[in-house]
């Protein structure tokens, strides 16, 4: 059964940076499409970030681009998001979650992702 654990999380100054991992266990994840999602306090949870199986391709919110990157690495099991010029609107909590195999795409719509991650913090403050 797959399992995905997001870690990286933590409080960063306005301006700073992190990475976030999300590591896959019981399933390799050579060939899911993986998004990264988030959701702040009494908001709605949404798609930052997603990458195709191969990693051919990748979109992104338009509140992140140019500042997060996505990227896979599956020799290691693990689909990163490298998180850039910070924001306080980027708080939230952040999950990994992985769609079937049957998309070679990132899928349009959150529920054609069935295995999810605990989530980690992310705080943007001075």
């Amino acid at each position: 059964q797959l399992q995905l654990v997001e870690s990286g999380g933590g409080l960063v100054q306005p301006g700073g940076s992190l990475r976030l991992s999300c590591a896959a266990s019981g399933h390799t994840l050579d060939y899911n499409p993986i998004g990264w999602f988030r959701q702040a306090p009494g908001k709605e949870r949404e798609r930052v970030s997603c990458i195709s199986g191969r990693g051919g391709s990748t979109n992104y919110a338009d509140s992140v681009k140019g500042r997060f990157t996505i990227s896979r690495d599956n020799a290691k099991n693990t689909v990163y998001l490298q998180m850039n010029s910070l924001k306080p609107e980027d708080t939230g909590v952040y999950y990994c979650a992985a769609a079937s195999l049957v998309f070679s795409l990132c899928p349009l719509y959150q529920a054609s992702f069935g295995s999810w991650g605990q989530g980690t913090q992310v705080i943007v403050s001075a």
